[in-house]
């Protein structure tokens, strides 16, 4: 049985492009500033604020991903648990 696809592929591929926005951000930064003044510090701050909450979705929707994939399979074994005791303990006379 094929799970049905939800909007999770739409929002990892959308914290996916943050966390290599910030990356590469961050990298163009460290690269062109040879002094740090304030206002590079600022950026890369913002840089890692990105970064970390766009780490954080990523973490949050492969764990929501993978527990729906669970919970449907162990619904999938009950099922099928139940179909195969109702065909033991089934009396044809």
């Amino acid at each position: 049985m094929k799970t049905a696809q939800t909007d999770n592929g739409l929002i990892l591929t959308l914290n996916l492009a943050g966390v290599i926005a910030a990356y590469v951000l961050l990298s163009i930064s460290l690269w062109l500033s040879t002094e740090v003044p304030l206002a590079t510090k600022g950026y890369w701050g913002m840089g890692v604020l990105l970064l970390t909450l766009s780490l954080i979705n990523v973490v949050k929707y492969r764990f929501d991903a993978q527990a729906s994939i669970d919970r449907i399979k162990q619904l999938e074994e009950a099922h099928n648990e139940r179909l195969l005791a109702e065909f033991v303990t089934d009396k044809k006379v």
